[in-house]
């Protein structure tokens, strides 16, 4: 996982409440077990006319232009912005891969689905918390957003909005620290036991 650096982008807006991990990725695109590959298909059912299978060429599908991701201005945008409850439904791991995959490093709402928030610290997205009114101001605004990890900081130019993350997640994010990556720091300790184990007991 790469380590999270300040990030200064414009947020897509998605003005929508209660929006559920089939709809960020529809149940049919689950059967892989890898983490790439799901971005073209992330928010599937509203960003196509069409209905998406596995194996489609998702550059013939017809999209509906009226849909947030599909319109130019946001086609680079690394910040998602959203309403309240964001990542309910199932705790699916391939919503956080689909929305990385797709390019977002950030989600910006007033709430989330208690999994669904962890799952995103696990795979190197930040999902921050503020406040309606916050939250409100953002998508009234249309330039560049910088978020700061290191102080915690949401600013754009009208002013800068603070957010609370805890520390340890913080830390990994900052260090690009998942749960292998916390694993990897006790190698020679691994190491170390495995040989001694072995010694101990040649037999196993």
């Amino acid at each position: 996982m790469k380590k999270f650096e300040k990030i200064t982008s414009i947020a897509a807006p998605l003005d929508r409440a209660n929006v559920d991990t089939d709809a960020i990725i529809p149940k049919q695109f689950l059967k892989s077990i890898h983490r790439s590959g799901f971005g073209p298909n992330l928010f599937d059912e509203w960003r196509y006319l069409d209905h998406g299978e596995p194996g489609m060429d998702n550059s013939k599908r017809p999209l509906n232009m009226d849909f947030v991701l599909n319109q130019e201005q946001y086609q680079s945008a690394k910040i998602l912005l959203a309403r309240e409850n964001f990542g309910c439904g199932s705790s699916r791991e391939h919503a956080p891969w689909a929305l990385l995959d797709h390019g977002f490093e950030i989600i910006i709402a007033p709430s989330f689905a208690d999994i669904f928030y962890n799952n995103c610290f696990k795979n190197g997205i930040l999902p921050i918390a503020l406040s309606d009114n916050e939250v409100d101001a953002l998508f009234n605004y249309s330039g560049e957003i910088t978020v700061d990890l290191e102080s915690q900081s949401v600013s754009t130019s009208e002013g800068t909005y603070q957010f609370d993350v805890d520390s340890e997640r913080k830390r990994r994010l900052l260090n690009g620290l998942d749960d292998i990556g916390l694993t990897l720091q006790h190698a020679d300790k691994i190491k170390a036991f495995e040989r001694d184990h072995f010694n101990a007991h040649p037999w196993l």
